[in-house]
């Protein structure tokens, strides 16, 4: 009798397009998996796969096996999530997360995953959207947690929460709590998000103007580093004020009064369609709880902390 794991088996390697990709999605070996193709095509009796490429392909018949393993699949991980417990959902999923939601919620996100669904394990990659969304894309990684929705074929996504961008520096700058204008702010480097993102672009054609001197805009893929630059007086970070929550309690930074306007920055969750999203899915829902909740949080701080600066 065919059991679940050769179905699965030869639906990941049509979808991956590989056996060594299916092994990686798996966590297996490719000998396994051919293994496991080899017995389903004796069980079927017809050949299920084109091996004469590199690239892995279904013959008609499996096509027509395709559209039955995906019905499967998808019933057998529904089933799990709606009749099992919790604990049923085990295995590792893998996400990808823009540094802004390490520096926000993601410990709260992580902790809960531990107490809802115990067996399943979070492969956490860092890095940033322009990086992780062609990883999604090419099912490195299956959830990713980046700005702006991933437009895609089969791509899902929803919102979990805007961060506003601010202007913080040290005071020892001293640039003071008045209104600071754009030229004042040109005076000193910029220290911002890293090259190819948005609030990077967005940022060096705020101060691309023929008035302003040339701008000294330095990019940095650790917000970590460009929170310890602007600490130190290096110059005027423009981040999303939530990460630095603490810096601005204790006075080490100082959010400035502009009437420079910069979009906040819009994260979602993003996921391909597949039969045993369900998961992948849950943990999504999980993260716009908490994301929402957590902005909730810090912007009922930043009243109080604009309240103490009037």
């Amino acid at each position: 009798m065919t059991d679940f794991r050769s179905i699965e088996t030869f639906l990941w390697v049509v979808k991956l397009g590989s056996f060594r990709g299916a092994a990686q999605r798996l966590n297996t070996t490719q000998p396994a998996i051919s293994q496991r193709i080899a017995q389903l095509e004796r069980e079927m009796g017809v050949k299920l796969l084109n091996r004469d490429h590199r690239v892995a392909s279904p013959t008609p018949s499996g096509r027509l096996m395709m559209i039955y393993a995906e019905k499967l699949i998808g019933l057998r991980s529904e089933m799990m999530a709606e009749v099992g417990d919790r604990s049923a959902m085990r295995g590792a999923l893998r996400l990808g997360v823009a540094e802004t939601i390490v520096h926000t919620w993601l410990p709260r996100l992580v902790k809960s995953v531990n107490e809802i669904y115990p067996n399943l394990s979070l492969e956490i990659e860092v890095d940033i959207t322009p990086n992780l969304t062609p990883r999604l894309l090419a099912q490195e990684i299956e959830l990713a947690f980046v700005l702006g929705p991933v437009s895609a074929s089969g791509a899902h996504s929803h919102v979990l929460c805007d961060y506003p961008i601010g202007f913080l520096a040290s005071p020892s700058l001293g640039l003071g709590s008045g209104p600071v204008a754009r030229r004042d702010l040109a005076r000193f480097p910029i220290i911002t998000f890293p090259r190819k993102t948005q609030p990077y672009e967005t940022v060096r054609a705020l101060f691309n103007a023929p008035d302003l001197p040339p701008i000294r805009l330095h990019a940095s893929t650790s917000l970590a580093t460009v929170i310890h630059m602007a600490n130190e007086g290096l110059g005027i970070a423009v981040i999303p004020s939530a990460i630095v929550e603490n810096e601005l309690a204790d006075g080490r930074l100082q959010l400035l009064d502009t009437d420079l306007k910069l979009p906040p920055l819009t994260f979602t969750a993003n996921w391909l369609a597949s039969p045993d999203a369900v998961a992948i899915e849950r943990v999504a829902n999980l993260a716009r709880q908490i994301a929402q909740a957590s902005v909730a949080v810090d912007d009922a701080r930043a009243a109080r902390h604009e309240k103490t600066i009037a």
